[in-house]
């Protein structure tokens, strides 16, 4: 585990806010691992992520397995892009999700950077 130090920590406003998409739907335990991992990759690097598919399908909030509270958590996901996000940074190694891939088009759309990554070597 990464040590965090001193001069890792930085003030609010100059804290990068970032959109993060990785995977969550399929094999949910190992995803949500993985997305804790990226969440943290984040930290470290100065960014203030929001990993929305791990905030809304927490137990009682909405369920991932309801077509529509499926589709209501990726569009409130999604809003953070519309002037609350700087970034979409896409976590690529275990692959792209088809809700990965409606964020991508989601940024491109307004035209917000987006960054592959990797945990295994840098950016993807």
């Amino acid at each position: 585990m990464t040590e965090i130090l001193p001069h890792q920590t930085i003030v609010p406003r100059e804290m990068r806010r970032v959109v993060l998409e990785s995977p969550f739907a399929g094999d949910i335990d190992a995803n949500v691992a993985y997305a804790r991992a990226c969440i943290r990759d984040s930290l470290l690097r100065g960014e203030a992520p929001i990993a929305s598919h791990l905030l809304y399908t927490q137990p009682g909030i909405l369920n991932d397995d309801d077509r529509n509270e499926r589709a209501h958590g990726i569009n409130a996901g999604h809003a953070w892009m519309y002037g609350g996000a700087q970034a979409v940074v896409v976590y690529t190694d275990r692959g792209i999700s088809s809700g990965m891939a409606a964020g991508i088009r989601v940024a491109e759309l307004l035209g917000l950077p987006i960054e592959r990554r990797s945990l295994n070597g840098g950016a993807a």
